[in-house]
């Protein structure tokens, strides 16, 4: 009788994360990325990130009526995020009329972290796309800073190691596939990411540009140019606007890389990232509904 079995209250299942230590780790994943932006585009894209970052943290305080201006870390990371998703120089009201909509309409609309739908960086970065689709799409060339075209636009493709190291044109998440992919160990090795949705995005993206467009080098031309290497690390693994389940992962994934291919190869715009995770995004509750594991037990009909 002295060992009594005690019940406490739930959770029951404790782990010393918080959503302040992931959004830190997600920071520090992007770190690389944000440094070789630096690097190849210079002050100019530094101002970006800061403008960005701290427009989203200053609006998010506002809304929720805090005083510490980073909070749990959600909103610095939707800002960086953006300014990934950005050329490196647009207009300074640009980067801030983009924080604002991805706070608001991205995520706090929703009813704030853990219920947004979208991916509120993407959410930002379409609303711009489409208003302002001339800024949107001024590109300056990481060498001499003047204008260029990115790779998916240009007649002159620049070679495989200058897209994996990041020394072509694009915004400024999409030019160095090296930087990302460093900054992505990290997730991977705090576990809060896993090789199905990644690996489901750049296996059918490599697959259709094999088939369809020139072979390996097709294949390969198109994981490392444009938006592809940053959504599949860093958007599309979104651990709120994903499917939880494994399976459903996988096929999150896969479909992002088909849509993603469809519209660079049939649609109006050359790159597709954007509208293919944020379509992928509102199927997530009927992949999760669609892919949930049979109750142990569960007799079919």
């Amino acid at each position: 009788m002295e060992r009594k079995f005690v019940v406490s209250s739930s959770p029951h299942l404790r782990t010393d994360e918080t959503i302040k230590s992931v959004m830190i780790d997600v920071l520090v994943a992007l770190t690389p990325a944000a440094i070789a932006a630096v690097i190849f585009f210079g002050y100019r894209a530094l101002i970006t990130m800061v403008i960005t970052t701290f427009s989203a943290m200053l609006t998010e305080a506002i809304i929720l009526r805090n005083k510490n201006i980073f909070g749990d870390g959600s909103a610095a990371v939707t800002g960086l995020l953006l300014a990934m998703t950005l050329p490196p120089a647009p207009p300074w009201w640009l980067c801030v009329v983009g924080a604002v909509v991805a706070i608001v309409l991205g995520k706090q609309v929703y009813g704030g972290i853990g219920s947004n739908i979208f991916n509120p960086a993407l959410v930002a970065r379409a609303v711009l796309m489409v208003s302002w689709a001339g800024h949107m799409t001024s590109w300056i060339s990481p060498v001499d800073l003047t204008s260029t075209a990115t790779p998916l636009v240009s007649s002159n493709a620049p070679g495989f190691l200058q897209l994996f190291t990041g020394a072509t044109g694009g915004c400024l998440g999409e030019t160095s596939a090296f930087a990302l992919l460093f900054g992505a160990v990290w997730l991977f090795y705090k576990g809060h990411i896993n090789w199905r949705i990644p690996g489901g995005y750049l296996g059918v993206v490599f697959l259709l540009g094999l088939a369809l467009d020139g072979g390996l080098t097709g294949g390969l031309f198109h994981i490392l140019s444009g938006g592809v290497m940053l959504g599949a690390l860093f958007m599309a693994t979104d651990m709120v606007t994903s499917p939880v389940t494994t399976r459903g992962q996988l096929f999150f994934g896969i479909g992002c890389g088909l849509i993603t291919m469809l519209i660079r190869f049939y649609g109006n715009y050359p790159e597709g990232v954007t509208y293919a995770i944020l379509l992928m995004n509102a199927l997530t509750p009927l992949i999760d509904n669609l892919t949930l594991p049979r109750k142990y037990g569960e007799v079919a009909k």
